[in-house]
């Protein structure tokens, strides 16, 4: 476990942001004037907690909660907000007590009758399609003994902190088959084998919920008047740590995979392009990921050879190579084609030449990626913030920066716990709380 970050000694009023990882969790102290004032983090590994047992990802909530505030005046804490990964989800009881381990977000669904239910009566663009969605997990738990609500993991460990179960919000319902346009959970839900009572209340993502329990204002110091607010997804809360605020705003993700998200003020669905819009507010965030990405780039080079080959390019002379960078056939996003073969050829002799190739092919598809949004109704790209590993890299930055024409920004953090303390200052200027 850790504590990190600048501290400031402070009484003035500010708000939490919890993020519940894969690999642990993390909490952040915001001020109202978005500084970080302190972080925690503790892994899943440190306690011995199985990553499927709602009881360590609650361990593991408390000790970070708990490291944050032995720096923290926790009388100063206005709000706490929680994102998740979207789609882990248990079913718990009317008191919120877990009646099975969780269904992790990338746990498949292998019964294809559940598949067909949902693919019968779900809308084309509805983000409940595929094998991991929420609603496919929902149908799964139907018929657990004592179900009261079947809840998102941010869901669970938001009603620990303020003892109100069976209350979600609008991004991570998204997969379980919530409209967002309409703010409601649909009708066709009732025609699949979902049990429909077993769906949590709705609001918006920083929308306060309650306040924190008596118990838990005991435990940590905690004023009772401290505000536990809607959250959010973990990708929703990586966008908004970056600080775009504005339509037309994106941030690229430079991971494994490519992932460009873009705010917008109309929902883009195109499910053909794995394009779905989780909804802020009154405005929209639309994105999509490709199989293009860091994976490509770490199957020829080591990071040391791309730090050192970098030095060589000169990213303002194009090579010409025409790139699209893929470990195997098949592209879901800017390009639809499960069959989309690879360009990867041919190689020139210099490894600096064929590095800015493979950097020039990838910036390529980001380009494309952005047009694409703008063609299926989003507005034109006004600015890029990059994330992820590859957002360091000077070379790539000025290859991208020389194809898509527009600002590049600082993120103001890369850590979706701060999203997450965005969402909860939001919550507690709602609620009339003092947040300056």
């Amino acid at each position: 476990m850790t504590a990190a970050g600048p501290r400031r000694e402070t009484h003035r009023p500010c708000a939490i942001g919890v993020d519940i990882g894969t690999s642990g969790v993390r909490a952040l102290c915001m001020d109202a004037g978005f500084g970080v004032v302190a972080t925690a983090h503790v892994s899943f590994a440190q306690l011995n907690a199985d990553r499927r047992d709602p009881a360590g990802w609650w361990l593991a909530t408390r000790r970070v909660l708990r490291e944050l505030l032995s720096t923290v005046p926790a009388p100063a804490v206005t709000a706490l907000a929680i994102d998740g990964t979207s789609g882990t989800m248990i079913p718990v009881d009317r008191a919120g007590a877990p009646l099975a381990s969780a269904r992790l977000y990338n746990d498949r669904c292998e019964d294809g009758r559940i598949l067909d239910d949902i693919g019968a009566h779900a809308p084309r663009g509805s983000a409940a399609h595929g094998a991991t969605s929420g609603l496919a997990k929902l149908i799964q738990f139907s018929s657990t003994p004592g179900a009261r609500f079947v809840l998102h993991e941010a869901d669970w460990i938001a009603s620990r902190l303020s003892g109100l179960v069976g209350v979600s919000d609008e991004n991570n319902a998204l997969k379980t088959g919530y409209d967002p346009v309409a703010r409601a959970w649909p009708d066709w839900i009732a025609e699949t084998s979902a049990n429909t009572n077993l769906l949590p209340d709705v609001k918006a993502p920083g929308e306060p919920v309650g306040c924190v329990s008596r118990e838990i204002a005991a435990e940590f110091g905690l004023a009772e008047t401290t505000v536990v607010v809607a959250g959010s997804t973990d990708g929703c809360a990586s966008f908004l740590a970056t600080g775009a605020d504005a339509v037309g705003d994106g941030v690229t993700a430079l991971g494994t995979t490519l992932t460009i998200k873009m705010l917008s003020a109309a929902p883009i669905f195109a499910p053909e392009y794995g394009i779905y819009s989780h909804r802020l507010g009154d405005r929209w965030l639309a994105g999509g990921a490709s199989n293009t990405g860091g994976n490509v780039l770490s199957h020829f080079f080591t990071s040391a050879d791309i730090a050192c080959l970098s030095e060589d390019i000169d990213p303002d002379e194009p090579t010409g190579l025409g790139y699209y960078p893929l470990l195997r056939p098949g592209e879901r996003f800017p390009i639809s084609d499960p069959d989309l073969p690879p360009r990867l050829t041919p190689r020139p002799e210099s490894d600096a030449a064929y590095l800015q190739g493979l950097l020039e092919g990838i910036a390529e598809v980001e380009q494309l990626a952005y047009r694409r949004l703008a063609e299926l109704g989003g507005p034109s790209l006004a600015s890029v913030r990059s994330v992820g590993g590859g957002a360091g890299n000077p070379a790539w930055t000025r290859i991208r920066e020389r194809l898509l024409g527009v600002p590049f920004l600082e993120s103001a953090s890369t850590e979706a716990a701060a999203g997450a303390a965005r969402l909860a200052l939001k919550g507690a200027a709602t609620a009339g709380l003092a947040v300056a």
